[in-house]
């Protein structure tokens, strides 16, 4: 069974708690919070305090997936505001090894992400150390583009990289450009955790959009 994980970053920022809400009763297994900081990423959303401010509302994981330069410097301020799980880019970590076990040191399943032209090789050296594996399937900054067809295959040769190290059971987390139309796909090449923006909080009847993902 798929982990669908609502992305916040298509939500009403106006009403976030309610959104927040919304899609826990309408059966979502995570909420994933996209944190970028205007540097690695073009956008800026929202940081520490945001995430504490909405934490009340849902005992649902808060699944964050840091979009920042440097972020072994921000590590303890996401922890402290309610992450349940946090997620950096390979490609912003000088020292990705170090910034992976200090997020396991604070308590937390460390994920490492990947962008569409960087190679799964990136992350041999670490495999036996990370709890998740999030593939972008677009570049990454804005919410509603449309998925890169190319991160199927790559999603298979990651899954065969996993399983040729006993590492089948691992999470492989994918985002952007997943609704009902590209799920099964990504499915199939191997992914089990769904990242959803536009496929749910677009939707009145967000309890129907989570289950077309599944």
């Amino acid at each position: 069974m798929s982990i669908i994980a609502p992305s916040i970053l298509s939500a009403n920022f106006a009403t976030l708690a309610d959104e927040i809400k919304d899609v826990d009763r309408a059966g979502a297994d995570w909420i994933h919070i996209d944190v970028m900081d205007g540097h690695f990423v073009p956008t800026l959303t929202f940081g520490p305090l945001v995430i504490s401010s909405v934490r009340p509302a849902t005992k649902l994981v808060f699944d964050v997936h840091l979009m920042i330069e440097r972020p072994e410097l921000h590590i303890a301020s996401y922890v402290t505001a309610g992450a349940d799980r946090i997620t950096v880019h390979a490609e912003a970590c000088v020292h990705l090894h170090r910034v992976i076990h200090q997020i396991k040191e604070a308590g937390l399943p460390a994920g490492v992400a990947l962008n569409p032209a960087t190679p799964i090789s990136a992350l041999e050296n670490v495999l036996g150390d990370i709890d998740m594996i999030l593939l972008m399937t677009v570049n990454p900054g804005f919410g509603g583009q449309q998925f890169i067809a190319q991160s199927l295959q790559k999603l298979r040769q990651l899954r065969q990289l996993l399983e040729s190290h006993g590492l089948g059971d691992m999470l492989i987390q994918v985002d952007g450009g997943i609704n009902a139309a590209t799920a099964p796909l990504v499915r199939e090449a191997g992914a089990n955790v769904l990242v959803a923006g536009n496929a749910v909080f677009t939707e009145q009847d967000r309890a129907a959009a989570i289950a077309a993902l599944r």
